[in-house]
C-alpha cells in the first residue's frame, strides 16, 4: 500500500507538500507542473487517503441493501431493460463490497433485520412501504420511478422528454400522422411516455386517440397490436413504440403483411437493447443507460449514508436517439 512518503520520494518534494496537494489545500503555493506530477504519481501508486479507506471499510462492514422489484423475475426475459437495471445494482454492490438481497413481486417478505438501505425498482405499492421499519425511512432510493412530491432519492429517465423528442423528429421528417404502440405497468393506466406522447402530439396536430395501442411490454404484445393496427387498413405511416422488445414483435407483423420499412411505416422505439442493431432493418431507438440507473441508485444510498444528507436528490440518466434502418 503506497504512503505519502513513497509519493514524496518519487516526486522529489516534501511530505507536507504532498499532503497539502492531495488534500487540495487552497493556501498552498506550488507550480502546476509539480502538483500535476504529484497527482500522477499518487494515481500510479494507487494511493488512497485515510478517509477513502475508512469509507470503504465502513461500506463493507455495515451495508446490506435490499432491492425490491415491482415485477416478477420472468419480466427480465421479455425485456432486457429490467435485467440491465438489476445487473447495474449487482455490479456496483459487488464493487463496493455491499451485501445485496433481491426480492421480486410475489416473493415472500425479505428479512429486514440486517438491511441498511432499500432500492425500489419501479413504482412500489404504498402498502409495502408502510411495512418497512422506521429506521429505513431515510435510506430508500427509487430506480426507474420518480415523483416530484417524493421525499426519497430517485434515479429515473425523462420519458416525457423522449416522447417529445421522437414527435419532433417525425414532424421534421414531414410526417403528419404518428401512432403509438406501448405497454402498461398497471391495468388500464397509461405510462409517462404515452401520456406525454398524446398530450404533445395532440398539441402538434399529429396524434389522435384512434392511433394509440396499448398491451404489455412483450414482443408478443407488439406483434398482436401491430396486427390489429394493420387490420384497420387506414394506419399512420410513423410509429413510436414504447420499448425495443415490443418493437421486435411489431417488425415481425409488418414483415408478414409485406409492409416496407421505413418507406410505408417508419418507427422509433426505446431502450437500445443489444438485439436492436441486428433486427431487419436495424431499429432506430432511444438509447437508455439502464445499467447506469442501477449503479447510481446504489451510489446515492451510500453517499447519503456517508454524508448524512437530508435533502432528497432526483437524478435523470441521459438518453440519446440512435437512428438506424427503421427511419429514413
Amino acid at each position: 500500500m503506497a504512503t505519502l512518503k513513497d509519493i514524496a520520494t518519487e516526486a522529489g518534494v516534501s511530505l507536507a507538500t504532498v499532503s497539502r496537494v492531495l488534500n487540495d489545500d487552497p493556501t498552498l503555493s506550488v507550480k502546476e507542473d509539480t502538483k500535476h506530477r504529484i497527482l500522477e504519481i499518487a494515481e500510479k501508486l494507487e494511493y488512497r487517503s485515510s478517509s477513502a479507506k475508512k469509507a470503504t471499510k465502513d461500506t463493507k462492514k455495515r451495508h446490506h441493501f435490499l432491492a425490491l422489484y415491482n415485477y416478477r423475475q420472468e419480466a427480465e426475459v421479455n425485456d432486457p431493460y429490467y435485467l440491465s437495471i438489476r445487473h447495474g445494482i449487482e455490479t456496483q454492490c459487488d464493487k463496493l463490497g455491499i451485501t445485496l438481497t433481491n426480492c421480486y413481486k410475489g416473493d415472500k417478505d425479505a428479512d429486514m433485520g440486517k438491511i441498511t438501505g432499500v432500492l425500489l425498482v419501479g413504482k412500489i405499492d404504498n402498502a409495502i412501504l408502510s411495512k418497512m421499519p422506521k429506521r429505513l425511512h431515510d435510506s430508500i432510493c427509487y430506480i426507474d420511478f420518480s415523483d416530484s412530491e417524493n421525499t426519497h432519492d430517485s434515479v429515473d429517465i425523462d420519458l416525457a422528454r423522449i416522447s417529445k423528442q421522437v414527435i419532433d423528429f417525425f414532424v421534421e421528417q414531414g410526417y403528419s400522422r404518428i401512432g403509438f404502440i406501448g405497454g402498461q405497468d398497471e391495468p388500464n393506466t397509461a405510462d409517462i411516455r404515452e401520456k406525454a406522447f398524446v398530450e404533445y402530439g395532440t398539441l402538434k396536430g399529429v396524434v389522435s386517440d384512434a392511433d394509440i395501442y396499448r398491451g404489455d411490454f412483450s414482443s408478443l404484445s407488439g406483434y398482436n397490436l401491430a396486427k390489429a393496427l394493420l387490420a384497420k387498413g387506414d394506419y399512420p405511416n410513423a410509429l413510436f413504440i414504447a420499448s425495443d422488445s415490443i418493437a421486435i414483435g411489431v417488425l415481425r407483423a409488418l414483415h408478414e403483411e409485406g409492409i416496407n420499412i421505413p418507406n410505408d411505416i417508419a418507427l422509433i422505439s426505446v431502450n437500445d437493447i443489444p438485439t436492436a442493431r441486428f433486427t431487419f432493418p436495424p431499429l432506430s431507438t432511444v438509447r437508455i443507460h439502464s445499467e447506469m440507473m442501477g449503479i447510481q441508485g446504489v451510489n446515492l444510498l451510500v453517499e447519503k449514508y456517508r454524508d448524512g444528507r437530508a435533502l432528497p436528490l432526483q437524478v435523470y440518466v441521459p438518453s440519446k436517439l440512435k437512428l438506424r434502418g427503421t427511419t429514413r
